[in-house]
């Protein structure tokens, strides 16, 4: 019984955080995810609404999908990259491992799918002689590897 003191605990959490994103006065979990849902609606109708007065004809969502995705986070001695994207290139892979070979970094941890789409997660430490490069530097060269191999 003891361990369910947490979940539940953490669950009022989380619900009481999506209350007040949602400004909903909802006391139970069914209504306050039903509110949350409309604000959502809400939030999308707005953005057609912005789009259409900027004569935007495509959703942003979309051409986010289209897009390849790079993100990078700073550890504390190196950087979490984050690469999906919806295609496999033959060499993809290889191209974004001489960019981290490029940029001094060592591969500490990976995972990879290169099956349909092509999923990267890596860490990659610093090499003691290398201090200069940061997350842009990082994201910009990933960039430019995919972009070569397209």
């Amino acid at each position: 019984m003891a361990s369910r003191d947490p979940r539940r605990t953490a669950l009022q959490h989380t619900l009481q955080q999506l209350r007040d994103v949602t400004n909903s006065t909802a006391l139970n979990k069914a209504s306050i995810i039903v509110d949350a849902s409309k604000y959502i609606e809400e939030l999308k109708q707005k953005i057609e609404g912005l789009n259409s007065e900027l004569g935007i004809t495509e959703s942003p969502l979309t051409q986010i999908d289209e897009l390849p995705m790079v993100t990078v986070k700073t550890l504390k001695k190196g950087f979490l990259i984050n690469v999906l994207l919806e295609k496999n290139c033959p060499g993809m892979l290889v191209s974004i491992l001489e960019v981290f070979e490029e940029l001094g970094l060592d591969v500490l941890d990976a995972r990879v799918s290169c099956e349909d789409s092509f999923q990267l997660e890596a860490v990659g430490r610093e090499s003691e002689k290398n201090d200069s490069v940061d997350e842009q530097v990082v994201k910009q060269a990933v960039l430019r590897a995919i972009k070569n191999t397209d």
